[in-house]
């Protein structure tokens, strides 16, 4: 995978698991706050990683060949 490429995965994949992760620990933070750090570490993983893995990320790719008008589907 080229340099540029490489780039461009790292920004989808961020743009997704920022909020992702700032939205799952407004709702459920507290929650989740009174188990240790370990815990909390696996909830917040096995929630949000098939979220970005599935929807996510394919959704990135959609609006971006939304935008671009490169339709591949």
């Amino acid at each position: 995978m080229k340099t540029k490429a490489k780039l461009i995965a790292s920004l989808k994949i961020w743009v997704i698991i920022y909020p992702s992760i700032t939205l799952f620990l407004y709702f459920f933070g507290e929650a989740l706050s009174v188990f240790p750090l370990y815990v909390r570490t696996l909830v917040l993983t096995l929630a949000l990683v098939p979220w970005i893995v599935f929807v996510g990320i394919p959704f990135v790719d959609l609006i971006m060949r939304t935008i671009s008008g490169n339709d591949k589907s």
